[in-house]
């Protein structure tokens, strides 16, 4: 097992990032050795590290000759390609195994994808609640529907009380990995104190019992709100825990059923939850590997405007961006609505580099992986790809953000102001997109009637938004 500046680096991941990753390695490593395994483990700040995980297998093989290479298929598509030369570098055989922390293998994705039009993620969603029985009641769905969502968007109230996610203090070795990390990527984002999550097996299930008593029940009607002093709401905030292997997928979802079953959470919160892991997770990951290496280059909309520096500092006059940046950069968290509906939909009406957006969700966030975060950045919220992940672009004005968070409240801009220099930005922005990509938008159906919309606007109208719009990309610029 090998801390390598290569992947610690490949973008600058957040240091609290860094920081779990390494920690959770170094206490699986001692978990193995406690359980008779050999393991040669390759420290970051070992003078003898060469830097690239490449480099450290050559190291190892020099000091002890193997007849063979196995190895887990690694979740980025850059690493799978330089590991498929390794055989020819190294003159020995090399395995590469399936990942089993996936319910959904490449060969059962791409067979439910064959032939189809549309890649829809509800059809498959469906699918693999046929395929792990999960909240089904013989062929049919449990409740007599496949999707509650329609009862997941409810705004959360200020006075709401939400309980926060399990917190671990730091242990010794956690505590070393972070001097290191602050003393090696000086530069990164954020900061590892105070550091909080889980960094073993047994403390994410913990994470997890925890929000499953105490947050389930809530999680489903506010999932898509956002409130300033309520950074988690009742999310379950193990999406890092789950993604590098410190959950078992299946297990939490039958956990979370059991719950339902047991009466202790509503169908709707529970259906939503197992939604985003047998749904989401597994359709992102099949995404990404039917579609790469050409899926990263994807740009629908020609969008190249640099990634604004407040992105990485939380500096700015919009209120909902600092909120969720702010937070990003303390916690290396965000959930999925501040993603997607807020830094995601400024970058898309304000046609920034999908790639930048994706190398900076890449960094920041503890939870991101290339395989689950590109489809997610180019396909969901950027609609880089032109509609084979969405439907339609996610796109929304000030109205949106103000009717699912209490963000507007204090902000510099007015939300009920549509155009001019205190006016949401949002607002201009919004219908400044739609002219602009009316050629490659107006025949989406479920854009037909925005533009029915901006159609019944005056000339002088649709001219003040358009200026509007302008006015605040050139300050933007």
């Amino acid at each position: 097992m090998c801390e390598v500046m290569a992947e610690a680096s490949h973008v600058p991941h957040h240091r609290k990032k860094i920081s779990f990753l390494f920690s959770a390695m170094r206490h699986f490593a001692a978990s193995l050795a406690d359980h008779g395994w050999q393991v040669t483990y390759v420290r970051l700040d070992d003078p003898a590290n060469r830097g690239s995980l490449e480099e450290e297998v050559a190291r190892f093989l020099e000091g002890m000759p193997c007849g063979r290479i196995t190895l887990t298929e690694p979740g980025e598509w850059r690493l799978r390609e330089a590991m498929q030369g390794w055989q020819t570098r190294f003159g020995i055989p090399v395995e590469m195994l399936e990942d089993t922390r996936f319910l959904c293998s490449h060969a059962r994705f791409d067979a439910w994808a064959e032939g189809r039009r549309q890649l829809r993620m509800e059809y498959f969603y469906r699918e693999m609640r046929r395929h792990t029985g999960l909240l089904m009641d013989g062929d049919q769905p449990a409740g007599g529907r496949w999707n509650f969502d329609a009862e997941n968007r409810k705004p959360a109230t200020v006075d709401a009380v939400f309980v926060e996610p399990l917190r671990f203090p730091p242990d010794p070795v956690t505590q070393e990995v972070i001097a290191l990390v602050e003393a090696r990527f000086p530069h990164h984002m954020g900061a590892a104190m105070p550091f909080w999550f889980g960094v073993t097996a047994e403390q994410a299930r913990e994470a997890f019992q925890s929000f499953l008593e105490h947050g389930m029940a809530g999680f489903g009607d506010t999932q898509d709100a956002m409130l300033s002093n309520a950074r988690f709401l009742n999310h379950a905030v193990i999406s890092h825990y789950l993604n590098a292997g410190l959950l078992d997928p299946l297990e939490v979802c039958r956990a979370a059923e059991q719950a339902w079953q047991d009466g202790r959470a509503p169908l709707n919160a529970v259906e939503g939850f197992i939604r985003q892991i047998i749904g989401w997770r597994e359709y992102v990951r099949g995404i990404y590997w039917r579609e790469m290496p050409a899926y990263v280059s994807q740009n629908f909309f020609d969008a190249t405007r640099p990634l604004p520096a407040f992105y990485w500092t939380g500096e700015t006059s919009m209120a909902c961006l600092r909120a969720a940046i702010t937070q990003t950069i303390e916690e290396a968290y965000a959930h999925h609505i501040q993603r997607l509906m807020v830094t995601g939909t400024f970058a898309l009406l304000a046609g920034i580099s999908p790639q930048a957006l994706h190398e900076w969700y890449l960094a920041v966030y503890a939870d991101a992986y290339e395989w689950v975060e590109l489809p997610n950045t180019l396909g969901m919220s950027q609609f880089a790809d032109g509609g084979l992940l969405a439907s339609k672009p996610y796109a929304a004005s000030g109205a949106y953000i103000n009717r699912m968070s209490d963000y507007c409240k204090g902000c510099h801009y007015k939300v009920n102001e549509k155009t001019g220099p205190k006016a949401c930005p949002f607002n201009a922005l919004y219908w400044d997109f739609l002219a602009r990509h009316a050629d490659k938008l107006r025949g989406n159906p479920r854009m037909a009637q925005m533009y029915r919309v901006w159609e019944r606007f005056s000339p002088e109208v649709q001219a003040a938004f358009r200026a509007s719009a302008g006015a605040f990309l050139q300050d933007l610029a």
